[in-house]
């Protein structure tokens, strides 16, 4: 199981590149589920998410080609033959939980699905009644049982469908389906994340007729075919967002270029509270900072407030940061799991609930620490950055699921930093400077 070394101490300093957008990335696959047209998709994210997703569309009978060379992040989905039995199974989906997320289109285009209840990381329930439900609105048959969700229909119809709570994949899975309905399909409470609108650009390249998103309402008048599409993803602004605490951290001057700064304005902004200087262009976000920073405190909101795939990237931060920091997580329950580890590499952090308490400036010092999600291994690979002596990371394979050569980025902008393990021995064997 291969591990991040990590010597704190380096500034970071020059310019990183974003890749695309898993969340963004994983819909747009799905959705070339809806027609038997080929659907090209540009800047995907070379991570293991998106590793699983291909796996899980070739289960289904989709042709899955990858783009090499200059093309790399390039992928053209064909899903002209799929099985009429489709099944998303648990054995490729366990790690993952977006799996869902193909439910709406196998239902949409062929009438009946069979999937897997997701996995992924531990960070509390995504419970995906609202999806079932609002299929259920439009017409399917839903039986659940031995740990799947089986659904059939006819032809969906339009319905109207209000969002007991705001969900992402709930809101990109019903839009999906409502595409292909018979009829007009209104969604009230819907999520506004950059990444639905992205997937709704893409559906209307296809030939859906979408409108409103971006907002709280999206309506969609079905049609009875789509066709293929060429489409960009839109860059990672959770990466983004990484990369611009990594500067600020670490008193550095770093440039993130290739990132949409409307996407972030959010952290943005309390980065500006925390004393961090930032200069953004129509494409990047210049961070400069002297290491000293002022504590600010965080709530995490649906877009566009302050995203919980940031909240323990900022609470890394905020150990560093001079007075206390009270940051309270409104979206998921058990998504503290990172402040241990922060705390045996030196941090003051209490838990209460939903709060943390972040007590700040202490001085963080090297300690081997256990990843327990995607967005935890960030934070502890930012505290890593800034700590004394040789951090050791494990588990990494959940920051691999979302951020594409992490290590290789680090480096670049001068981190100290490597790989260990048994499965890429050459190419993370890169020395840690003493």
């Amino acid at each position: 199981m291969d591990k991040f070394v990590i010597r704190g101490g380096n500034p970071l300093l020059g310019t990183v590149r974003i890749s695309g957008a898993k969340n963004a990335a994983l819909p747009a696959m799905a959705a070339a589920i809806l027609t038997d047209e080929p659907v090209i998709l540009e800047n995907i994210p070379d991570v293991r998410d998106i590793q699983t997703e291909r796996k899980l569309l070739m289960s289904l009978g989709a042709e899955v080609e990858l783009g090499y060379g200059r093309a790399h992040h390039r992928t053209t989905i064909n899903c002209k033959n799929l099985s009429t039995n489709p099944e998303a199974a648990y054995e490729v989906v366990k790690t993952m939980r977006a799996s869902t997320l193909v439910l709406g289109p196998l239902v949409a285009r062929m009438g009946t699905a069979r999937v897997s209840l997701p996995g992924g990381c531990a960070i509390g329930a995504r419970p995906i009644d609202l999806h079932i439900k609002g299929l259920e609105k439009m017409g399917a048959v839903i039986t659940q049982e031995h740990g799947y969700i089986e659904a059939k229909t006819d032809r969906l119809k339009g319905a109207q469908i209000n969002f007991d709570k705001i969900t992402v994949t709930g809101t990109e899975d019903l839009m999906m389906a409502a595409t292909l309905a018979d009829g007009e399909t209104i969604m009230e409470n819907c999520a506004r994340e950059p990444e639905v609108v992205d997937l709704a650009d893409l559906l209307n390249k296809m030939g859906a007729k979408i409108e409103g998103q971006g907002t709280s309402t999206i309506r969609i008048k079905g049609v009875s075919k789509l066709h293929g599409a060429k489409h960009r993803i839109i860059p990672d602004r959770i990466e983004a967002g990484t990369f611009i605490i990594a500067g600020a951290l670490t008193g550095g001057d770093l440039m993130v270029s290739g990132c949409d700064p409307r996407h972030i304005s959010a952290l943005l902004q309390k980065l500006e509270e925390c004393g961090v200087k930032i200069r953004t262009t129509g494409d990047g976000v210049r961070v400069m900072s002297d290491g000293n920073l002022q504590a600010a405190d965080v709530n995490t909101e649906e877009h566009p407030g302050f995203p919980t795939d940031m909240q323990a990237q900022f609470m890394a931060l905020a150990t560093q940061a001079e007075g206390t920091s009270i940051i309270t997580e409104n979206i998921f329950e058990n998504r503290f799991m990172h402040a241990q580890e922060l705390v045996r590499m030196g941090a003051n952090i209490k838990i209460e609930g939903r709060r943390a308490i972040v007590r700040g400036k202490t001085q963080l010092s090297s300690a081997a620490v256990l990843a327990s999600d995607l967005r935890a291994s960030a934070s502890l690979v930012l505290a890593a950055l800034v700590a004394d002596g040789e951090t050791i990371i494990d588990r990494v394979y959940h920051i691999d699921r979302g951020y594409e050569n992490i290590e290789e980025k680090l480096r670049g902008v001068g981190a100290q930093m490597k790989r260990i393990g048994e499965m890429l021995p050459k190419k993370m064997g890169v020395p840690v400077a003493g």
